[in-house]
Protein backbone atom coordinates (compact mmCIF):
# COMPACT_ATOMS: atom_id res chain seq x y z
CA UNK A 1 0.00 0.00 0.00
CA UNK A 2 1.51 3.31 -1.06
CA UNK A 3 1.59 6.70 0.63
CA UNK A 4 -1.37 7.90 -1.42
CA UNK A 5 -3.47 5.04 -0.05
CA UNK A 6 -2.55 5.93 3.54
CA UNK A 7 -3.43 9.54 2.78
CA UNK A 8 -6.80 8.40 1.41
CA UNK A 9 -7.47 6.35 4.54
CA UNK A 10 -6.76 9.40 6.67
CA UNK A 11 -9.05 11.48 4.50
CA UNK A 12 -11.88 8.96 4.76
CA UNK A 13 -11.56 7.61 8.30
CA UNK A 14 -9.19 9.55 10.61
CA UNK A 15 -10.36 11.95 13.29
CA UNK A 16 -9.10 14.01 16.20
CA UNK A 17 -11.22 15.47 18.97
CA UNK A 18 -8.99 16.85 21.72
CA UNK A 19 -7.05 13.91 23.16
CA UNK A 20 -9.12 11.41 21.17
CA UNK A 21 -7.50 10.53 17.85
CA UNK A 22 -7.32 7.89 15.15
CA UNK A 23 -4.74 8.12 12.37
CA UNK A 24 -3.22 5.87 9.72
CA UNK A 25 0.52 5.61 9.10
CA UNK A 26 2.92 3.54 7.05
CA UNK A 27 4.35 1.04 9.52
CA UNK A 28 7.26 -1.40 9.51
CA UNK A 29 7.71 -3.12 6.17
CA UNK A 30 5.61 -0.33 4.59
CA UNK A 31 2.50 -2.05 5.93
CA UNK A 32 -0.17 0.48 6.96
CA UNK A 33 -1.20 0.68 10.60
CA UNK A 34 -3.83 2.62 12.48
CA UNK A 35 -2.89 4.33 15.73
CA UNK A 36 -5.59 5.08 18.28
CA UNK A 37 -5.39 7.23 21.38
CA UNK A 38 -8.11 8.14 23.84
CA UNK A 39 -8.28 8.85 27.56
CA UNK A 40 -8.77 5.17 28.33
CA UNK A 41 -6.11 3.47 26.20
CA UNK A 42 -3.82 3.49 23.20
CA UNK A 43 -3.64 0.87 20.47
CA UNK A 44 -1.91 0.05 17.21
CA UNK A 45 -3.51 -2.21 14.60
CA UNK A 46 -1.99 -3.41 11.33
CA UNK A 47 -4.21 -3.43 8.27
CA UNK A 48 -2.49 -6.62 7.23
CA UNK A 49 -4.54 -9.22 9.04
CA UNK A 50 -6.46 -6.49 10.95
CA UNK A 51 -3.92 -7.52 13.57
CA UNK A 52 -3.79 -5.78 16.93
CA UNK A 53 -0.11 -5.06 17.68
CA UNK A 54 -0.51 -3.08 20.90
CA UNK A 55 -3.13 -2.28 23.52
CA UNK A 56 -2.17 -0.26 26.58
CA UNK A 57 -4.96 0.66 29.01
CA UNK A 58 -4.36 4.01 30.71
CA UNK A 59 -2.16 3.58 33.78
CA UNK A 60 -1.18 0.01 32.92
CA UNK A 61 1.59 -1.72 31.00
CA UNK A 62 1.40 -3.18 27.50
CA UNK A 63 -1.02 -6.12 27.42
CA UNK A 64 -0.17 -7.47 23.95
CA UNK A 65 3.22 -9.08 23.36
CA UNK A 66 5.09 -8.43 20.12
CA UNK A 67 8.42 -10.11 19.47
CA UNK A 68 11.46 -7.84 19.36
CA UNK A 69 12.45 -9.89 16.28
CA UNK A 70 9.03 -9.75 14.59
CA UNK A 71 9.33 -9.59 10.82
CA UNK A 72 7.05 -7.29 8.89
CA UNK A 73 6.59 -8.07 5.21
CA UNK A 74 3.59 -8.20 2.86
CA UNK A 75 1.93 -11.58 2.96
CA UNK A 76 3.93 -12.84 5.95
CA UNK A 77 2.54 -13.54 9.41
CA UNK A 78 3.88 -11.45 12.29
CA UNK A 79 5.13 -13.05 15.52
CA UNK A 80 3.00 -11.54 18.26
CA UNK A 81 -0.05 -9.33 18.53
CA UNK A 82 -3.47 -10.82 17.85
CA UNK A 83 -3.36 -12.81 14.59
CA UNK A 84 -6.78 -13.79 13.23
CA UNK A 85 -6.92 -17.46 12.30
CA UNK A 86 -9.76 -17.79 9.74
CA UNK A 87 -11.56 -19.52 8.03
CA UNK A 88 -9.82 -22.59 9.43
CA UNK A 89 -7.60 -23.27 12.41
CA UNK A 90 -4.42 -25.33 12.15
CA UNK A 91 -3.76 -27.30 8.96
CA UNK A 92 -6.45 -27.29 6.29
CA UNK A 93 -8.72 -30.29 6.57
CA UNK A 94 -8.16 -31.64 3.05
CA UNK A 95 -5.26 -29.83 1.38
CA UNK A 96 -1.93 -29.63 3.23
CA UNK A 97 -0.62 -27.10 0.71
CA UNK A 98 -2.99 -24.43 2.00
CA UNK A 99 -1.52 -22.18 4.73
CA UNK A 100 -1.98 -23.20 8.35
CA UNK A 101 -4.58 -21.12 10.20
CA UNK A 102 -6.10 -19.79 6.97
CA UNK A 103 -5.29 -16.68 4.99
CA UNK A 104 -6.92 -13.88 7.00
CA UNK A 105 -3.80 -13.00 8.99
CA UNK A 106 -1.60 -12.35 5.93
CA UNK A 107 -3.83 -10.23 3.66
CA UNK A 108 -4.87 -6.59 3.82
CA UNK A 109 -8.31 -5.95 5.30
CA UNK A 110 -10.48 -3.04 4.27
CA UNK A 111 -11.43 -0.35 6.76
CA UNK A 112 -15.22 -0.15 6.82
CA UNK A 113 -15.88 2.35 9.61
CA UNK A 114 -14.28 4.31 12.44
CA UNK A 115 -15.95 6.30 15.18
CA UNK A 116 -15.39 7.82 18.61
CA UNK A 117 -17.94 6.46 21.06
CA UNK A 118 -19.83 8.60 23.56
CA UNK A 119 -18.29 6.77 26.55
CA UNK A 120 -14.79 7.67 25.34
CA UNK A 121 -13.80 4.45 23.57
CA UNK A 122 -12.78 4.20 19.93
CA UNK A 123 -14.35 1.76 17.51
CA UNK A 124 -12.94 0.57 14.19
CA UNK A 125 -14.43 -2.03 11.85
CA UNK A 126 -12.48 -4.04 9.27
CA UNK A 127 -13.92 -6.14 6.44
CA UNK A 128 -12.53 -9.04 4.43
CA UNK A 129 -14.18 -10.38 1.28
CA UNK A 130 -12.18 -13.36 -0.10
CA UNK A 131 -13.82 -12.84 -3.51
CA UNK A 132 -11.84 -9.61 -3.83
CA UNK A 133 -8.51 -11.34 -3.16
CA UNK A 134 -6.24 -13.13 -5.61
CA UNK A 135 -7.17 -16.27 -7.52
CA UNK A 136 -5.12 -18.52 -5.24
CA UNK A 137 -7.13 -17.50 -2.19
CA UNK A 138 -10.40 -17.74 -4.09
CA UNK A 139 -9.41 -21.30 -4.97
CA UNK A 140 -8.85 -22.06 -1.27
CA UNK A 141 -12.18 -20.50 -0.28
CA UNK A 142 -14.60 -20.19 -3.21
CA UNK A 143 -17.68 -19.70 -1.03
CA UNK A 144 -19.44 -16.35 -0.77
CA UNK A 145 -18.36 -15.46 2.75
CA UNK A 146 -17.43 -12.15 4.38
CA UNK A 147 -15.56 -11.61 7.64
CA UNK A 148 -16.05 -8.47 9.71
CA UNK A 149 -13.77 -7.59 12.63
CA UNK A 150 -14.92 -4.84 15.00
CA UNK A 151 -12.61 -3.53 17.70
CA UNK A 152 -13.57 -1.30 20.60
CA UNK A 153 -10.52 0.27 22.25
CA UNK A 154 -10.92 1.48 25.81
CA UNK A 155 -10.30 0.26 29.36
CA UNK A 156 -11.36 -3.07 27.91
CA UNK A 157 -10.38 -4.41 24.52
CA UNK A 158 -13.49 -5.76 22.80
CA UNK A 159 -13.14 -7.87 19.65
CA UNK A 160 -16.01 -9.15 17.50
CA UNK A 161 -15.21 -11.44 14.58
CA UNK A 162 -18.37 -12.06 12.54
CA UNK A 163 -18.62 -14.48 9.62
CA UNK A 164 -21.46 -13.88 7.16
CA UNK A 165 -22.42 -16.80 4.94
CA UNK A 166 -23.85 -15.29 1.75
CA UNK A 167 -23.71 -18.56 -0.15
CA UNK A 168 -26.62 -20.91 -0.84
CA UNK A 169 -25.20 -23.73 1.26
CA UNK A 170 -24.10 -24.31 4.84
CA UNK A 171 -20.42 -23.77 5.59
CA UNK A 172 -18.08 -24.91 8.35
CA UNK A 173 -15.38 -22.64 9.74
CA UNK A 174 -12.60 -22.89 12.28
CA UNK A 175 -11.17 -19.74 13.84
CA UNK A 176 -9.13 -18.24 16.65
CA UNK A 177 -8.00 -14.91 18.02
CA UNK A 178 -4.42 -16.08 18.52
CA UNK A 179 -3.52 -13.51 21.19
CA UNK A 180 0.04 -13.24 22.52
CA UNK A 181 -0.21 -11.79 26.01
CA UNK A 182 2.64 -9.79 27.55
CA UNK A 183 3.59 -11.70 30.71
CA UNK A 184 6.01 -10.76 33.48
CA UNK A 185 7.37 -14.31 33.85
CA UNK A 186 5.53 -17.20 32.23
CA UNK A 187 7.14 -19.72 34.61
CA UNK A 188 5.31 -17.98 37.50
CA UNK A 189 2.00 -17.62 35.66
CA UNK A 190 -1.24 -19.47 36.38
CA UNK A 191 -4.22 -19.75 34.03
CA UNK A 192 -7.58 -20.29 35.74
CA UNK A 193 -10.92 -21.31 34.29
CA UNK A 194 -9.90 -24.53 32.50
CA UNK A 195 -9.90 -26.84 35.53
CA UNK A 196 -11.52 -30.19 34.83
CA UNK A 197 -11.68 -29.59 31.07
CA UNK A 198 -10.63 -32.12 28.47
CA UNK A 199 -7.83 -31.04 26.16
CA UNK A 200 -5.88 -32.29 23.18
CA UNK A 201 -2.17 -32.32 24.01
CA UNK A 202 -0.37 -31.51 20.76
CA UNK A 203 3.02 -32.09 22.41
CA UNK A 204 2.08 -35.68 23.31
CA UNK A 205 0.70 -37.29 20.18
CA UNK A 206 -2.72 -35.55 20.38
CA UNK A 207 -3.63 -37.53 23.49
CA UNK A 208 -6.82 -36.53 25.30
CA UNK A 209 -6.21 -35.41 28.87
CA UNK A 210 -8.07 -33.66 31.67
CA UNK A 211 -6.78 -30.47 33.26
CA UNK A 212 -6.07 -30.77 36.99
CA UNK A 213 -5.87 -27.42 38.75
CA UNK A 214 -4.77 -24.21 37.03
CA UNK A 215 -2.61 -24.36 33.91
CA UNK A 216 1.06 -23.71 34.67
CA UNK A 217 3.96 -23.36 32.25
CA UNK A 218 7.19 -25.23 32.96
CA UNK A 219 7.93 -26.54 29.48
CA UNK A 220 6.43 -26.57 26.01
CA UNK A 221 2.62 -26.30 26.15
CA UNK A 222 0.35 -26.65 23.11
CA UNK A 223 -3.20 -27.59 24.09
CA UNK A 224 -6.68 -27.27 22.65
CA UNK A 225 -9.20 -27.21 25.50
CA UNK A 226 -12.60 -28.40 24.31
CA UNK A 227 -16.08 -27.19 25.25
CA UNK A 228 -14.76 -24.20 27.18
CA UNK A 229 -17.11 -21.23 27.17
CA UNK A 230 -16.31 -19.88 30.65
CA UNK A 231 -14.10 -16.92 31.53
CA UNK A 232 -10.35 -17.51 31.66
CA UNK A 233 -8.00 -15.58 33.96
CA UNK A 234 -4.25 -15.17 33.41
CA UNK A 235 -2.44 -14.37 36.67
CA UNK A 236 1.27 -13.56 36.36
CA UNK A 237 1.49 -12.33 39.98
CA UNK A 238 1.72 -8.69 38.84
CA UNK A 239 -1.74 -8.41 37.28
CA UNK A 240 -4.71 -10.47 36.18
CA UNK A 241 -5.98 -10.52 32.60
CA UNK A 242 -9.66 -11.46 32.42
CA UNK A 243 -10.83 -13.09 29.17
CA UNK A 244 -14.59 -13.18 28.63
CA UNK A 245 -16.04 -14.68 25.47
CA UNK A 246 -19.16 -15.72 23.59
CA UNK A 247 -19.46 -17.81 20.45
CA UNK A 248 -16.27 -19.71 21.31
CA UNK A 249 -16.17 -23.33 22.43
CA UNK A 250 -12.39 -23.87 22.43
CA UNK A 251 -9.49 -22.32 24.33
CA UNK A 252 -5.93 -22.82 23.14
CA UNK A 253 -2.95 -22.38 25.45
CA UNK A 254 0.47 -22.22 23.82
CA UNK A 255 4.05 -21.48 24.83
CA UNK A 256 6.92 -22.99 22.82
CA UNK A 257 9.44 -22.96 25.68
CA UNK A 258 13.17 -22.67 25.13
CA UNK A 259 14.15 -25.41 22.65
CA UNK A 260 11.31 -24.80 20.20
CA UNK A 261 11.61 -21.02 20.58
CA UNK A 262 15.27 -21.10 19.57
CA UNK A 263 14.37 -22.99 16.38
CA UNK A 264 11.67 -20.51 15.45
CA UNK A 265 14.09 -17.66 14.86
CA UNK A 266 11.70 -14.76 15.41
CA UNK A 267 10.70 -15.00 19.06
CA UNK A 268 13.53 -12.82 20.39
CA UNK A 269 16.06 -13.64 23.09
CA UNK A 270 14.22 -15.47 25.88
CA UNK A 271 10.99 -14.14 24.40
CA UNK A 272 9.15 -17.30 25.42
CA UNK A 273 9.45 -16.24 29.07
CA UNK A 274 7.56 -13.00 28.40
CA UNK A 275 4.64 -14.30 26.33
CA UNK A 276 1.73 -16.66 26.63
CA UNK A 277 -0.91 -17.36 24.00
CA UNK A 278 -4.41 -17.93 25.35
CA UNK A 279 -6.66 -18.09 22.32
CA UNK A 280 -10.43 -17.86 22.11
CA UNK A 281 -11.30 -20.25 19.32
CA UNK A 282 -13.51 -22.76 17.60
CA UNK A 283 -11.15 -25.59 16.74
CA UNK A 284 -10.84 -29.38 16.50
CA UNK A 285 -14.39 -30.79 16.81
CA UNK A 286 -15.62 -27.40 18.03
CA UNK A 287 -15.79 -25.92 14.52
CA UNK A 288 -18.84 -23.80 13.64
CA UNK A 289 -21.56 -24.61 11.11
CA UNK A 290 -23.24 -21.57 9.56
CA UNK A 291 -26.44 -22.02 7.56
CA UNK A 292 -26.93 -20.39 4.19
CA UNK A 293 -27.70 -16.73 4.78
CA UNK A 294 -26.65 -16.99 8.43
CA UNK A 295 -23.82 -15.56 10.51
CA UNK A 296 -21.71 -16.32 13.55
CA UNK A 297 -19.89 -13.94 15.92
CA UNK A 298 -16.88 -14.74 18.06
CA UNK A 299 -17.04 -12.08 20.80
CA UNK A 300 -14.10 -11.60 23.19
CA UNK A 301 -13.23 -8.98 25.80
CA UNK A 302 -9.97 -8.47 27.71
CA UNK A 303 -9.89 -6.56 30.99
CA UNK A 304 -7.13 -5.88 33.50
CA UNK A 305 -7.35 -6.04 37.28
Amino acid sequence: MNTESVAQLNKDFSFQHGNHSLRFESGAGDIPVVKIQNEQATATISLQGAQVLSWVPDGDDEVIWLSEDARFAPGKSVRGGVPICWPWFGPHGSDASFPAHGFARTVLWQVADTQPLSAGETQITFRLDPRQLDAGIQQMWPLSTIAEFRLTIGRMLVMELTTFNHSDQAITIGQALHTYFNIDDVSRTDVYGLEGREYIDKTDGLKRKTQAGPVTIGGEVDRVYLQTADDVVIDDKKRRIIITKRGSQSTIVWNPWKAVAEKMGDLGKDGYLKMLCVESANAAEDTVDIDAGGSHTLFVTYAIE
